[in-house]
């Protein structure tokens, strides 16, 4: 079985310490229990308890120490990230939150220069510290053009920073706080080490009611000296777009740890309650939902794991990252809130509870896809690989998953962030090949046709600024990725056809809906409205192979997991 079971984790490693941290992770969320996890979330307790297991566990400084930075059992391996992101949103967004604007706040500071930061930083994991990104403001998000924190050259050959951040994840608790601002008068952007504990460093307020600190802060005269400087100019620049592509890439596996807990709760709960003389997973449109959410995540986790491979390919001449990795961050948690409707309506109230999981995993599912801007605002990102993605192929060697037990030294070198359109990517259609199961022959026709619309009558100028019809538009182009990398995956994971048909069934039926949406912009020109309304189509249904899922695959997770209490 593909989906995280933590009474039997399978994921294989190639060292012993990889599932040592596995093993201990899940080994400390089940001896806190379930009752325990859930009070503290109510209570909006502070996760200091797993802040000492991370230290005394040496966790962090273990998956978040590039090697040869000081741990020697540390690297950065995207491959054992994406299991340590799943397990931590499996037990809470809480614990990943805190683990994940580490990540972000260690971004600035390896992909640095500076050597003195760096070994500050390697001894501070080792002490169990926290990290934090201080990028966002309240009057302007994440908009980094606008930064207001400015620094002022003083008499001493530094700066004095002032301006404040808000939206900062561990500001209150972090060693230090990667800070981004500009240097007045000379237009330069730049990225600091900032330190909480300076008493120039104000903490403010904790802007959300959660277990997490979301601080604002402010910095008022703060010193900053040669010494503090991560990145100057450009540099600084592409480190905060650069360190998005690493962080932010692990809310997609959020999600999928998210959903695949309360996937176990919600069938348990369904199978074992009796209504109307029967069981309610013998409702067929219960057990249609139960199909189509396990489906959803199943898909979910091909894709980020094959995007994870990519992640770990990437060069300067191999690029595909990144359109896949912000596909990761939007249509995987888009993909995760649906899963969580479908099981949702399964279990009805049920779902209110206090004593359940799914209360919080329904409330968390919900800030993933908005932890990263908006939809939108990724659909105008991938939208620019479109053209070539769909016209000038060009030829890569074939990709093997990536497991290996290996530094992943790109990802702090990922250099200039410009040229997204200039990015090519391999034969799409090569994926389709040889596939010969009904819902993907489908599938694969309804992005033929898609294809000839961008060939004959393109989106003008006008269309592209018109945001509902981009969006639309952006959704039927990532539906094609996503099955993309879903077909080179599935013979990896040894997926069964009957599944891999079902999956497919409704990606037939995601890409009539956007069709439809697509056809009914006010934009919409006659060859795109002709071209929308032949993608429109009814995926095969095969009422053996449902079955067949439903049996084998879907019905057995009943009793599967329970975290004990």
């Amino acid at each position: 079985m593909i989906l995280l079971n933590p009474k039997q984790p399978r994921r294989p490693y190639a060292d012993a310490r990889s599932a040592e941290v596995m093993r201990a992770t899940i080994g400390f969320f089940e001896s806190k229990g379930k009752d325990k996890l859930l009070a503290d979330y109510y209570s909006r307790v502070w996760y200091a308890d797993f802040l000492e297991f991370v230290k005394a566990n040496r966790i962090f400084a273990t998956m978040c120490t590039p090697a040869g930075e000081g741990a020697p059992d540390g690297r950065w391996d995207t491959w054992r990230i994406c299991e340590f992101a799943e397990i931590l949103g499996f037990y809470g967004l809480q614990y990943w939150y805190t683990w994940q604007v580490s990540v972000l706040g260690l971004g600035p500071i390896w992909m640095s220069g500076n050597k003195a930061v760096r070994q500050r930083t390697a001894q501070a994991l080792e002490g169990g510290g926290i990290f934090a990104f201080g990028l966002s403001e309240k009057a302007h998000g994440a908009d980094i053009y606008s930064t207001d924190m400015v620094l002022t050259p003083d008499d001493g050959g530094g700066w004095r920073a002032n301006g404040r951040k808000y939206y900062i994840g561990n500001g209150n608790a972090a060693a230090i706080v990667s800070t981004f601002g500009r240097i007045d008068g000379t237009g330069d952007y730049v990225f600091f080490a900032a330190d909480p504990r300076h008493e120039r460093y104000h903490l403010i307020q904790n802007v959300v009611a959660s277990q997490n600190y979301v601080s604002e802060f402010e910095l008022r005269d703060y010193p900053v000296t040669p010494g503090d400087i991560l990145h100057r100019g450009r540099d600084a620049w592409d480190a905060a777009l650069n360190t998005v592509n690493i962080g932010k890439f692990t809310l997609g596996w959020a999600s999928i740890g998210i959903c695949t807990h309360a996937l176990y709760e919600a069938i348990t709960h369904a199978s074992n309650r009796v209504l109307y003389k029967m069981h309610v997973t013998d409702f067929p449109h219960v057990r249609q939902n139960f199909v189509d959410a396990y489906c959803r995540l199943v898909a979910m986790k091909l894709f980020a794991l094959r995007a994870a491979d990519y992640m770990r390919v990437a060069t300067v001449e191999d690029r595909r990252y990144l359109l896949y990795n912000p596909m990761v961050k939007m249509k995987v948690t888009t993909q995760g809130e649906e899963v969580m409707n479908l099981l949702w309506d399964t279990i009805a109230a049920k779902g209110f509870e206090k004593d359940m999981y799914f209360g919080q995993a329904a409330i968390d599912i919900r800030c993933l896809p908005k932890l990263e801007g908006t939809v939108h605002g990724n659909i105008a990102l991938i939208v620019k690989f479109m053209p070539n993605f769909f016209f000038t192929p060009a030829e890569y060697p074939p990709v093997p998953t990536q497991s290996q037990a290996a530094n992943d030294d790109f990802l702090f070198h990922q250099g200039g962030t410009k040229g997204l359109g200039q990015i090519q990517f391999h034969d799409y259609r090569k994926a389709f090949e040889g596939v010969n199961l009904a819902n993907v022959t489908r599938f694969a026709g309804q992005a033929e046709i898609f294809r000839e619309l961008l060939a004959s009558d393109p989106p003008g100028p006008d269309q592209m600024k018109d945001v509902a019809f981009l969006l639309a538009g952006g959704e039927i182009f990532a539906l094609v990725v996503y099955a993309q990398l879903i077909l080179e995956n599935a013979p990896i994971y040894q997926i069964p056809d009957d599944l891999l048909d079902q999956i497919f069934a409704f990606l037939v039926r995601d890409m009539s809906k956007f069709a439809l949406q697509l056809y009914s912009q006010p934009s919409s020109t006659e060859k795109q409205m002709a071209c929308c309304r032949r993608m429109i189509g009814k995926a095969v249904h095969d009422p053996e192979r449902y079955d067949r899922v439903w049996r084998e695959q879907v019905a057995p997770l009943s009793g599967a997991y329970e975290m004990p209490r």
